[in-house]
């Protein structure tokens, strides 16, 4: 198994409803590193940078609305197939679908109120934590 960073994003509703103990907690649990956490609030700009990928979607000005809404919880975490994994903890985009003991099977409200976020790829993880963190914010 490779060793991998990957972001992990507690959402506005999953800050706004006291959920980022837990959360970090589930992470800590399963054995990842956390090299770096902040709570701040998205930019517009900063935002439209993280979400690129979806732009001219018929969603990203939704999206845009909702991220920047509330301030988040960003962490790197590192460990084993930490990309992989992170997406297995945390289940599929809508929270309806998600099984329970996933963390948006046993929290998400919606498709939209997900309550977090990670990166789908090594490209996507290194794309996001540069948005949000700067190189020295991040442990070795």
């Amino acid at each position: 198994m490779a060793v991998e960073k990957t972001l992990i994003m507690i959402k506005p509703d999953g800050v706004s409803r006291r959920l980022v103990g837990e959360i970090i907690s589930r992470f800590e649990k399963k054995g990842f590193k956390i090299k770096a956490l902040k709570m701040f609030k998205f930019t517009r700009e900063q935002a439209e940078e993280f979400y690129k990928v979806h732009k001219g979607k018929p969603f990203f000005e939704s999206l845009i609305d909702f991220i920047t809404s509330g301030p988040v919880v960003a962490m790197v975490i590192e460990g084993d197939s930490a990309i992989s994994v992170a997406r297995l903890m945390i289940g599929p985009t809508d929270g309806r679908e998600a099984p329970p003991g996933t963390i948006r099977g046993d929290y998400a409200l919606s498709k939209r109120e997900n309550v977090i976020h990670a990166s789908d790829s090594p490209e996507s993880a290194e794309h996001e934590i540069r948005v949000v963190f700067r190189e020295e914010e991040i442990l070795e």
